[in-house]
């Protein structure tokens, strides 16, 4: 560097020989040498300065792209699983997610009795977050293996009519190994027989149990009817915590 000053500016001895100086300077030393010469600490503070600058520039370019990716993601519907603390979740049901839901999947590899699975949970929101786990699409997927406890509640609201005792209302929870069919972990089920002149019956379906997950397994809920009530977050929702047993 000094040998290319000189090329492109001769006649500039003494910033050469203050570039001489803080290239001999040891790493954490004073600049004891150079304090004798104003022009030399006017040459050292530029220098800092020009590399502070671009040190912050580098941080904030990848800090800017870092963000990016996240968004993207999160636009995606896929959460990055977050570094600290144990993995868990807790997602409540999204109200215009039901009808979305009735089109979307009825998947053959689930009985006739859940056989809707609900796709559209909230995850982002101030009653519900994803930490250390994956959300997408209405699947929770473990990435760090362990023993989570396992839970869901479906408040269903069905709309009878005179002495009808209503539908047999089941929720399952279903767990999928990685590249293999589900597998169902828990199922409710619920008969109710409403009052004669009620409108509308309600009933909430609740379960849980513990479980060895592995990474890559993924967790969803499903039911019977999609006679949901989606208008109270507090009343339908699903998640898991790992214990460290």
């Amino acid at each position: 560097f000094p040998s290319q000053l000189k090329s492109q500016a001769p006649g500039s001895a003494e910033e050469l020989r203050c570039l001489q100086v803080l290239n001999e300077q040891l790493e954490g030393s004073s600049l004891e040498k150079l304090s004798s010469s104003q022009g030399c600490l006017k040459l050292a503070s530029t220098i800092k300065a020009y590399v502070a600058t671009v040190t912050e520039d580098i941080i904030r370019r990848n800090a800017v792209k870092e963000a990016w990716r996240n968004y993207f993601n999160t636009s995606e519907g896929q959460l990055p699983p977050k570094t600290a603390g144990k993995p868990s979740a807790h997602l409540t049901l999204r109200p215009q997610s039901l009808a979305q839901d009735g089109r979307s999947q009825r998947s053959g590899n689930l009985s006739q009795s859940c056989r809707h699975a609900i796709t559209h949970w909230g995850h982002s929101s101030l009653v519900s977050h994803v930490q250390n786990m994956t959300y997408r699409a209405g699947r929770l997927r473990v990435e760090q293996p362990g023993k989570y406890y396992v839970y869901a509640q479906i408040y269903f609201r069905y709309r009878g009519a005179g002495r009808d005792s209503g539908p047999q209302l089941v929720q399952c929870i279903q767990w999928q190994p990685a590249h293999s069919p589900p597998v169902l972990l828990l199922k409710g089920v619920g008969t109710k027989c409403w009052a004669p002149e009620a409108d509308y019956g309600l009933h909430a379906l609740y379960q849980g149990g513990l479980f060895e997950l592995k990474a890559g397994d993924e967790l969803f809920v499903s039911v019977s009817s999609l006679a949901i009530d989606s208008s109270d977050a507090a009343a339908s929702y699903f998640g898991a915590f790992r214990l460290d047993l």
